[in-house]
């Protein structure tokens, strides 16, 4: 599958380069080349989103963050922090095809038990869900937009 499809994202000039008949994205976060995948497709757009649109400093992102969960490495897709370095937007990547569905939700909210961050993205770069954590009365907060960079 091609992974270069319009997305519901603003427009990005990401640097794609090839070798050996395979497309590579110069990645914003870790500074090489990563394979384009459709789901790295889909992070590189949101994580520019949250630089270029939402003023996110591109020192506060970080791109497949291990956790620990049931004896096994787990990553995030993108942790945005806040200016303490505590996780702030936990965002959560599928590639377009695959639909946001309760088991996307679950899965990252079994994520976030060991990673706790106040807001939960879910997207596939065309749907996007957002929602705010809300521990205290452990309740998940359905969001229009994602929240603005405190």
């Amino acid at each position: 599958m091609n992974p270069i499809i319009p997305l519901n994202l603003p427009q990005t000039n990401l640097q794609l380069s090839r070798k050996d008949g395979e497309v590579f994205v110069h990645c914003l976060i870790r500074r090489k080349k990563i394979r384009l995948t459709p789901e790295e497709w889909v992070r590189q757009h949101f994580v520019a989103f949250l630089s270029n649109q939402l003023s996110f400093p591109i020192s506060r992102i970080a791109i497949e963050k291990s956790i620990q969960y049931a004896g096994l490495t787990k990553r995030w897709d993108i942790v945005v922090y806040d200016a303490d370095f505590q996780p702030y937007i936990l965002v959560e990547c599928k590639a377009p095809q695959i639909k946001i569905s309760r088991d996307t939700l679950y899965q990252a909210l079994t994520y976030h038990k060991e990673m706790q961050g106040k807001f939960i993205v879910l997207t596939n770069g065309l749907t996007h869900a957002y929602f705010e954590v809300d521990s205290e009365n452990q309740q998940l907060i359905e969001l229009e937009q994602i929240p603005v960079n405190t």
